[in-house]
């Protein structure tokens, strides 16, 4: 058999499996299998490009595969569940680097064989993979280092900030342009890498915490994008398409995010959310009384009803507290209570964040419901339990239009009869505002580290 056909067989098998490991990643309850029908569709295309005829020496790919190789391994293994959307996000910084390098390195061959006898088309692609690929690198560390705490998670905003990053990316399309009819130009080519880096730095700096989670999706978006441009250049269906499957699946995640949050892109990109609590007058009032509880006070209460429904957030996820969420719950289910659990479609730090960590403490998916099919239960539910959830349950989202979460969607959990939340302080969320529901007369506080605050409540409502 034709070697070409071949590898354009394994090709297109390495495809189709991305698409049903895509298909598959829909639902938690088949996202495993999905992600691993996906790693071996990765393998089967690494496995049709090393028998192409263009390789001239394995010596260094076989090198990069086994870096390549325990490096996945470790971070797999080590890198806790909430550290995640870091990793996400170092992993979409390194895609746009690999794919600049190979915009690099295809540009040197090209000058090395054929000087400026080029197609501009070629030089033009070349020139925007830089582009996209330094933006990718450097806004993804600058995301990465804000989700981890080395970078503020404030917005850094300054004087003209639009106006400049508009006047860098007009500089940017100009040296793509440029280049595409001088490609011996290498002052050129460090010039638009230059850009293209202070480019991803100063688009990602401005914007606040609370809306990582939109930047790593677009940043996943331009990884796939970055990554069509390297297999134009190099002329890889492979990496053309999968490229395309990222790059779309990865704007189409943004927009569902930002739906979530009732905010556009362009506002998430360009909007600098949370300076507007840099002054301090959304932040913390902790002069505001509060009802405190043990966990006597929540087991009493959560004895004497009939439906209850748990919200968890981040801090459930930093605590790893989704075990003693299940196991209170079954507790409460084995005693008639009728118990739900509601999912915010931006709790937590990446997409389907809580939907992963419930379904791994064995909480069947049928009983986690979207913001959309549940808000309506609260008003017929005696006892909403939030676990570190706190910006998504603010109700001056829905109150207060000079808030800066106002008309983002929140689960109704100020309208339940009963309200207990758990969490380690009064401290706000991401985007630094207080939130009123604490307050409430019906709120009892349970300042506890969620894993040991239901701990101690599941202890005590076996004595009821």
């Amino acid at each position: 058999m034709n070697i070409s056909l071949i590898i354009s067989s394994a090709y297109l098998i390495a495809i189709c499996m991305f698409i049903i490991g895509f298909m598959r990643m829909h639902s938690p309850a088949t996202g495993r299998s999905g992600s691993l029908v996906a790693a071996c569709g990765m393998m089967v295309g690494i496995g049709a490009t090393l028998i192409d005829k263009g390789i001239l020496s394995y010596n260094m790919i076989i090198l990069g595969i086994a870096i390549g190789a325990v490096g996945g391994v470790w971070l797999g293994r080590r890198v806790k569940i909430t550290a995640m959307p870091q990793m996400v996000g170092l992993l979409n910084g390194l895609g746009g680097m690999a794919s600049l390098i190979i915009a690099i390195v295809e540009l040197l061959h090209l000058i090395t064989t054929t000087g400026d006898e080029v197609n501009p088309a070629k030089g033009f692609v070349i020139g925007f993979t830089v582009l996209i690929g330094g933006v990718t690198f450097w806004g993804s560390l600058i995301a990465c280092g804000k989700l981890q705490g080395i970078v503020t998670s404030r917005p850094i905003t300054y004087s003209m900030q639009k106006t400049i990053t508009a006047a860098m990316a007009m500089v940017g399309l100009g040296l793509i342009i440029y280049l595409g009819f001088s490609l011996n130009n290498m002052p050129l080519l460090i010039s638009l890498v230059i850009i293209s880096s202070l480019l991803g730095i100063l688009l990602v700096l401005p914007i606040g915490g609370a809306d990582m989670p939109v930047v790593i999706c677009l940043m996943n978006s331009y990884s796939g994008i970055a990554v069509v441009g390297a297999g134009f250049v190099i002329n890889n269906v492979f990496l053309i398409v999968s490229g395309a499957l990222v790059g779309a699946s990865g704007i189409l995640l943004a927009v569902l995010m930002g739906k979530g949050m009732n905010r556009s892109i362009s506002n998430v990109m360009f909007g600098a959310f949370g300076a507007v609590a840099e002054n301090g007058k959304l932040g913390l009032t902790e002069n505001k009384p509060v009802h405190k509880a043990t966990a006597d006070d929540v087991a009493a209460l959560l004895s004497s009803v009939k439906k209850v429904i748990f919200v968890p957030g981040y801090g459930m996820a930093v605590a790893q507290a989704q075990h003693g969420v299940s196991e209170l719950g079954s507790i409460l289910e084995s005693r008639g209570v009728d118990v739900k659990y509601a999912i915010h479609p931006v709790a937590g730090r990446m997409p389907g964040h809580m939907y992963v960590l419930l379904a791994e403490a064995d909480i069947a998916y049928n009983k986690l419901y979207p913001m959309e099919d549940i808000n309506s239960d609260f008003e017929r539910t005696d006892v909403a339990v939030v676990i570190g959830a706190n910006d998504v349950i603010n109700p001056d989202a829905r109150n207060q239009p000079g808030s800066p979460l106002y008309g983002m969607p929140i689960l109704n959990v100020d309208k339940a009869r009963h309200i207990v939340v758990i969490k380690r302080s009064l401290s706000p969320g991401f985007s630094g505002v207080d939130n009123p529901l604490f307050y409430l007369e019906k709120t009892l506080m349970f300042f506890q580290d969620g894993r040991e605050a239901l701990d101690q409540i599941i202890s005590a409502i076996k004595n009821y």
